[in-house]
């Protein structure tokens, strides 16, 4: 714990973080919101509120947020694009998936309603940021429909991810029971988004 809180001082954590976080679109087994977690539970203590004491360091959980955000707008942007270019052989993929296929039908609906909660639901859940990245650019969904979802979506899972880091540690000190019962509470919330998108009406 005390090397990552070291680099968590450095930008090379939030080059880290924006990486693993803008790729884990197209390779979703990256442990991008661990490493968000390990490193919001450094910085929380470098900043004493571990230990109780005034934090003088919250812009870097603040700066934290923005990376991860920024990162998963972008990683979903990329992901639309490519969909959208892809022609026939993306089509023809994802016809052969049944999951991609109901994904891509129930995120029709939903923007065609005004509403994306879908889009944010999925962040959360187990690959679900690709299925929805690939399928509203497969189905040629209009950018301005999907972009302010994939930011909410994206600040929400950076803000759940950062905060679960910090207060983790607060509670239970900087110690790798902080990280592991944080990690297991972002994976709770991945569950409960994946039992819901399920349950969803086709």
């Amino acid at each position: 714990m005390e090397s990552v809180g070291l680099l968590t001082g450095s930008p090379w954590i939030y080059a880290a973080v924006a990486l693993s976080v803008l790729l884990d679109v197209f390779v979703p087994v990256l442990p991008s919101g661990v490493l968000v977690i390990t490193a919001a539970t450094a910085a929380a203590a470098g900043s004493g509120a571990a230990t109780g004491q005034v934090p003088n360091e919250v812009p870097d959980i603040l700066a934290l947020i923005l990376c991860a955000t920024t990162a998963s707008v972008l990683g979903d942007l990329v992901a639309y694009r490519l969909a959208w270019r892809g022609g026939a052989r993306l089509d023809r993929a994802i016809a052969r998936s049944r999951r991609l296929t109901t994904a891509q039908e129930r995120l029709g609906t939903a923007l065609a309603r005004g509403g994306g909660a879908l889009v944010v639901l999925a962040r959360f859940a187990p690959a679900g940021r690709s299925v929805v990245s690939l399928g509203a650019g497969a189905a040629h969904r209009r950018a301005r429909d999907f972009l302010p979802w994939s930011a909410l979506a994206g600040l929400s899972w950076a803000a759940y991810s950062v905060a679960l880091g910090y207060f983790g540690a607060q509670w239970l000190g900087t110690t790798w029971l902080a990280t592991g019962v944080s990690v297991l509470a972002l994976f709770g919330a991945g569950a409960g988004a994946a039992y819901v998108m399920r349950r969803q009406p086709a």
